[in-house]
C-alpha cells in the first residue's frame, strides 16, 4: 500500500530489548471530496510510523516533510490511563521517499538487507502552499 502525507513531528530512533533499532514517525494524510449537495468535505487520517531497515533516513525525516510511503497498514486499540478506549492506524513502512518540504531530500530504497540500502541526495523545491 502506498500513502502519500507530511511529517507531523520529527523521526526518533527507539531500541527495543533485544538491541535492535527502529525509526518512529508519524504521518497525516489529507483527503476530500464533495457531498451529494456539493459541500466538500475534508478529512485526515494519522499515521503512527515504524522503519526497520536502517536508523539513517532519521535525519531527513523532519516536521512537515511530505513524505510517500510504502508499506502496510494495521490497528491497534487499547484502553488508557484515564479508562477510555484508544485506537491508532499503524503503518509499517519498508520505502520512503521524500517528495517536499524539507532541507533537503534523501531516497530510502529499502531491501531485505539493511546494508544494502543507500540514501541518493537531491535538491527539491517546496512549491507547495502549505
Amino acid at each position: 500500500m502506498n500513502i502519500i502525507g507530511r511529517l507531523t513531528r520529527d523521526a526518533q530512533v527507539r531500541t527495543i530489548l533485544n538491541g535492535k533499532q527502529v525509526v518512529n514517525f508519524s504521518v497525516a494524510v489529507n483527503d476530500n471530496y464533495k457531498t451529494k449537495q456539493g459541500e466538500r468535505v475534508e478529512q485526515t487520517a494519522y499515521f503512527e510510523c515504524s522503519y526497520w531497515k536502517t536508523t539513517k533516513v532519521e535525519k531527513m525525516l523532519t516536521k512537515g516533510l511530505l513524505v510517500e510511503l510504502i508499506g502496510r497498514v494495521s490497528t491497534r486499540a487499547w484502553v488508557g490511563k484515564d479508562g477510555e478506549p484508544k485506537a491508532s492506524l499503524n503503518f509499517h513502512t519498508s520505502d520512503i521517499k521524500p517528495l517536499a518540504g524539507g532541507k533537503r531530500a534523501e531516497t530510502v530504497h529499502a531491501t531485505d538487507q539493511p546494508e544494502s540500502n543507500h540514501i541518493t541526495e537531491t535538491a527539491i523545491k517546496d512549491d507547495l502552499p502549505f
